[in-house]
Protein backbone atom coordinates (compact mmCIF):
# COMPACT_ATOMS: atom_id res chain seq x y z
CA UNK A 1 0.00 0.00 0.00
CA UNK A 2 1.59 3.11 -1.16
CA UNK A 3 1.15 5.83 1.00
CA UNK A 4 -1.34 3.89 3.06
CA UNK A 5 -3.88 3.46 0.20
CA UNK A 6 -4.46 0.43 -1.29
CA UNK A 7 -3.59 0.09 -5.18
CA UNK A 8 -5.83 -1.62 -7.51
CA UNK A 9 -4.93 -2.45 -11.49
CA UNK A 10 -8.10 -2.98 -13.59
CA UNK A 11 -7.36 -4.95 -17.20
CA UNK A 12 -9.98 -4.25 -18.93
CA UNK A 13 -9.45 -5.93 -22.23
CA UNK A 14 -13.07 -6.46 -23.71
CA UNK A 15 -15.19 -4.52 -21.23
CA UNK A 16 -19.00 -4.46 -21.70
CA UNK A 17 -19.93 -4.30 -18.30
CA UNK A 18 -20.03 -1.01 -15.95
CA UNK A 19 -17.09 1.06 -15.21
CA UNK A 20 -16.09 0.43 -11.34
CA UNK A 21 -14.06 3.51 -11.13
CA UNK A 22 -16.44 5.33 -8.74
CA UNK A 23 -16.63 2.50 -6.42
CA UNK A 24 -12.86 1.48 -6.12
CA UNK A 25 -12.44 5.34 -5.79
CA UNK A 26 -14.66 5.35 -2.59
CA UNK A 27 -13.09 2.45 -1.25
CA UNK A 28 -9.95 4.53 -1.16
CA UNK A 29 -8.09 2.53 -3.85
CA UNK A 30 -5.43 4.09 -5.89
CA UNK A 31 -7.03 2.95 -9.77
CA UNK A 32 -4.76 2.46 -12.49
CA UNK A 33 -6.74 0.63 -15.66
CA UNK A 34 -4.56 -0.89 -18.66
CA UNK A 35 -6.02 -2.70 -21.64
CA UNK A 36 -4.20 -5.59 -22.36
CA UNK A 37 -2.12 -8.23 -20.49
CA UNK A 38 1.22 -6.76 -21.92
CA UNK A 39 0.70 -3.44 -20.44
CA UNK A 40 -0.26 -5.35 -16.70
CA UNK A 41 2.58 -7.81 -17.12
CA UNK A 42 4.84 -4.54 -18.15
CA UNK A 43 2.92 -3.38 -14.38
CA UNK A 44 3.71 -6.14 -12.30
CA UNK A 45 7.41 -5.80 -13.09
CA UNK A 46 7.42 -2.00 -11.63
CA UNK A 47 5.28 -1.98 -8.49
CA UNK A 48 2.96 -4.99 -7.73
CA UNK A 49 -0.43 -3.66 -7.02
CA UNK A 50 -2.39 -4.43 -4.06
CA UNK A 51 -5.29 -5.84 -5.69
CA UNK A 52 -5.73 -7.19 -9.70
CA UNK A 53 -9.36 -6.66 -11.22
CA UNK A 54 -9.40 -8.59 -14.70
CA UNK A 55 -11.91 -10.37 -16.92
CA UNK A 56 -11.28 -14.33 -17.96
CA UNK A 57 -11.96 -14.61 -21.31
CA UNK A 58 -11.23 -18.17 -22.75
CA UNK A 59 -9.48 -17.97 -26.06
CA UNK A 60 -9.10 -21.70 -27.91
CA UNK A 61 -7.13 -20.38 -30.68
CA UNK A 62 -3.87 -19.86 -28.62
CA UNK A 63 -0.97 -22.43 -29.10
CA UNK A 64 -0.15 -23.10 -25.62
CA UNK A 65 -2.85 -21.71 -23.26
CA UNK A 66 -6.51 -21.52 -23.50
CA UNK A 67 -7.00 -17.89 -21.66
CA UNK A 68 -5.94 -14.05 -21.19
CA UNK A 69 -4.84 -14.87 -17.77
CA UNK A 70 -2.52 -17.64 -17.56
CA UNK A 71 0.84 -15.50 -18.47
CA UNK A 72 -0.60 -13.00 -15.47
CA UNK A 73 -1.42 -15.78 -13.12
CA UNK A 74 1.62 -17.30 -13.75
CA UNK A 75 3.25 -14.22 -12.41
CA UNK A 76 1.55 -13.97 -9.59
CA UNK A 77 2.26 -17.09 -8.31
CA UNK A 78 5.61 -15.42 -7.24
CA UNK A 79 3.62 -11.83 -5.80
CA UNK A 80 1.09 -13.56 -3.30
CA UNK A 81 0.16 -10.80 -1.86
CA UNK A 82 -1.12 -9.33 -4.70
CA UNK A 83 -5.26 -10.58 -4.86
CA UNK A 84 -6.85 -11.62 -7.98
CA UNK A 85 -10.27 -10.69 -8.71
CA UNK A 86 -11.91 -12.29 -11.71
CA UNK A 87 -14.95 -11.49 -14.06
CA UNK A 88 -15.98 -14.32 -16.08
CA UNK A 89 -18.99 -15.14 -18.06
CA UNK A 90 -21.36 -18.08 -16.21
CA UNK A 91 -21.12 -20.26 -20.24
CA UNK A 92 -17.66 -20.25 -19.55
CA UNK A 93 -17.66 -21.03 -15.91
CA UNK A 94 -16.16 -25.15 -16.72
CA UNK A 95 -13.09 -23.74 -18.40
CA UNK A 96 -12.89 -21.24 -15.42
CA UNK A 97 -12.38 -23.80 -13.13
CA UNK A 98 -10.23 -25.88 -15.02
CA UNK A 99 -7.95 -22.77 -14.94
CA UNK A 100 -8.85 -21.79 -11.25
CA UNK A 101 -7.57 -25.04 -10.39
CA UNK A 102 -4.08 -24.32 -11.52
CA UNK A 103 -3.90 -21.27 -10.03
CA UNK A 104 -5.20 -19.16 -6.76
CA UNK A 105 -7.60 -16.78 -7.53
CA UNK A 106 -8.63 -14.64 -4.67
CA UNK A 107 -12.20 -13.94 -5.84
CA UNK A 108 -14.62 -14.68 -9.04
CA UNK A 109 -17.60 -13.05 -9.72
CA UNK A 110 -19.72 -13.93 -12.96
CA UNK A 111 -21.20 -11.72 -15.04
CA UNK A 112 -23.27 -9.19 -14.64
CA UNK A 113 -21.19 -8.22 -11.93
CA UNK A 114 -22.84 -7.51 -9.20
CA UNK A 115 -21.24 -4.27 -7.37
CA UNK A 116 -22.03 -4.92 -3.75
CA UNK A 117 -20.56 -8.33 -4.44
CA UNK A 118 -17.63 -6.81 -5.77
CA UNK A 119 -17.48 -3.92 -2.96
CA UNK A 120 -17.99 -6.80 -0.30
CA UNK A 121 -14.49 -8.48 -1.79
CA UNK A 122 -12.52 -5.61 -2.25
CA UNK A 123 -13.24 -4.75 1.20
CA UNK A 124 -12.22 -8.66 2.03
CA UNK A 125 -8.96 -7.98 -0.07
CA UNK A 126 -7.56 -5.06 1.55
CA UNK A 127 -8.36 -6.63 5.40
CA UNK A 128 -6.36 -9.80 4.37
Amino acid sequence: MAGGKPSLLAIVELGGYPNFTGLYQGLGFAVEFVNSQRRAMARLKKDPPDVIVAEYNFQSDFRDRTSNLESLMARLQRQPQTKLIVFFQPDQVDKFERLRSRFPIFAALPFPVDPGLLEHELRRAVSD
